[in-house]
Parts: structure tokens; sequence; C-alpha cells
């Protein structure tokens, strides 16, 4: 059985676009048939609770997400990850750079959280679910244990670039 290949999301947070990102990760990477991708989150200045909005949407489309807590940096940093992806839209250098992963790249979507009526949020947050989707898929894909570092980069960048 060979080693998953681990991909870190990261945020500020961790509530949102990160735990989405890692559900996605999780379920998508499990099934891939050229070898398993595992995800993670974590966040620079973890959120008390991941955003209701989060664990509903991905609840609608099929991934159960309740019971998930906001993880700190520092929970994962004994970790190595192949690729680190940050995902804040607003202050990239609140987005951490992660060392030792062998390739980071920036995904920025707007947080769906700055949304605090409802019917806006659940839109926003089905936005941001679809952007990573996409992006994951996308970068599932690939021939991800066949990449040098640089080729990583390049590729991952690529998708978020091309949307």
């Amino acid at each position: 059985m060979s080693t998953p290949f681990k991909v870190l999301v990261l945020c500020t947070g961790n509530s949102a676009r990160s735990q989405i990102g890692e559900a996605l990760l999780q379920t998508r990477g499990a099934s891939r048939g050229a070898g398993v991708v595992t995800g993670a989150s974590a966040g620079s200045r973890p959120a008390p609770r991941v955003n209701p909005y989060a664990v509903e949407t991905l609840e609608a489309r099929g991934i159960a997400w309740q019971g998930r807590t906001p993880k700190s940096i520092d929970d994962v940093a004994g970790e190595a990850y192949d690729l680190v992806i940050t995902v804040c839209d607003n202050a990239q250098d609140a987005c951490p750079f992660f060392p030792g992963a062998r390739a980071q790249v920036h995904w920025g979507l707007p947080d769906p959280a700055d949304e605090t009526e409802p019917e806006a949020a659940r839109a926003a947050f089905a936005r941001t679910f679809e952007a990573l989707a996409g992006r994951v898929d996308a970068l599932l894909s690939l021939p991800l244990e066949q990449l040098t570092p640089a080729e990583l980069g390049q590729a991952a960048q690529a998708i978020h670039d091309a949307t």
C-alpha cells in the first residue's frame, strides 16, 4: 500500500473555506484511482467552532461534517504535507507559510462567513463549495505522485489561476 498524498488547507479561522476544502479532499481523495489523497485543515487564528453554514452546505451535498472543531497550525505542525493550499482571499499574509511542505499555493477565495443574512450566507457557502469542488477535482486528476515539487506547485496554482 502506498503512502497517501497529503494536502493541508490553511486559512485564518479554519471554520469555513478550509473546512470545506478538507472535507472535499477527504471524501473525493479517498476514492481516487491513482492513489489516495488525504486532506487536513488548520487556521492561524482558529475560530471557536466550524461555521454552521459550512456544516449545512457539506451535509446538503452528502458529506457528514458534524462535530468537527477548528484546528490551529500548531496542531498540524509536526506533519509533513505534500501540498499546502491557502484559501484566504482578503489577507494572504494572514494565511501563513507552512514550512516543510513540498509545495505551497494560494487559492484565494472570498470568505463566505462575511455574509450574515441566512439566505445570502447559504448562497455564499454554496459558491465556495462549488469553487473548491472544481479545484479539488482538477487537483485530484493530476498525476500528483509523479510531479516534482516545482511542477506540483505550478500545476496546483494553474488550477486556481484558470478560474
